[in-house]
């Protein structure tokens, strides 16, 4: 398919390193709107801030780029005004889990028809290399020099808890299955979420010596573990493997829905 209808080539070259997964996330996402039919004037696209926050710099859609974790509330607001668009979020762990991390949780529990799109690298690539949410623990980042302490959120896993209809994982290796993940997510009325694996080579990738730029994307093919047969396994043998496949897809009231029925009953 030609991209270039998608994207505002003025504002190319991107911004990210070699061996990013970033780009490859961004054709997924371009693939499952060109297969989905989607008129452009009708996407709206939010990111916060970060290397995954850069997307919607490059797409020609209705786009905002906000503040630090506010991704959320803004596409939330835009939803409620404009219910007719699509209003994909595009954002990463840090900028989603940290200082956003109840934007997050609340508009699942919701249930808000928004589509997050969310890369995990890890670490905040972009702002300095430190620790978030989704550092493994062990793993080094500026702000651990000496490795990480705490556990890291399972962010689907939280996603699911809180209540939204749709989510799902997949890693930027897979880019089949990642591009039909997000064709569902359209197709889903309610909150999705998507977790992309991304990987970050540059402030993720050198200081836990991971090698080679192309060894991170190489290494999600035999880290990666189907759902259906992670049901299987022990926690144990799931330990460092990136549980992929749909996770929740649920019938749940969608909040905006409600909310026009209750206000046009006391009109």
């Amino acid at each position: 398919m030609d991209y270039f209808p998608y994207l505002r080539k003025e504002k190319l070259p991107h911004i990210w390193c070699s061996g990013c997964g970033d780009g490859i996330a961004l054709k997924c996402i371009i693939r499952a709107i060109h297969n989905k039919g989607l008129d452009k004037n009708k996407i709206a696209m939010v990111s916060g801030i970060g290397c995954s926050s850069r997307t919607p710099g490059y797409v020609d859609f209705n786009t905002l780029h906000t503040t630090h974790g506010r991704a959320i509330p803004f596409a939330t607001g835009l939803k409620m005004a404009r219910p007719e668009l699509t209003v994909f979020v595009v954002t990463g762990d840090g900028d989603a889990t940290a200082i956003g991390g109840n934007h997050l949780i609340h508009a699942a529990r919701r249930n808000i028809d928004l589509k997050v799109l969310l890369y995990n690298n890890h670490i905040y690539g972009m702002t300095g290399g430190q620790v978030s949410p989704c550092t493994p623990m062990g793993d080094y980042a500026t702000t651990a020099p000496y490795g990480c302490l705490e556990n890291s959120f399972d962010i689907a896993g939280l996603t699911v808890a809180a209540g939204a209809s749709f989510v799902a994982r997949s890693t930027v290796y897979h880019v089949k299955a990642l591009e039909k993940l997000i064709e569902k997510a359209i197709d889903k009325e309610g909150f999705s979420l998507i977790e992309i694996m991304s990987p970050c080579p540059t402030s993720y990738g050198k200081i836990n010596k991971k090698g080679a730029n192309k060894n991170l994307v190489l290494a999600q093919k035999t880290q990666s573990v189907p759902v259906n047969k992670a049901k299987d396994m022990s926690p144990e043998d799931l330990k460092g493997k990136i549980v992929t496949g749909i996770l929740a897809d649920r019938d749940i009231p969608e909040y905006i829905k409600n909310y026009d029925m209750l206000t046009s009953q006391k009109k």
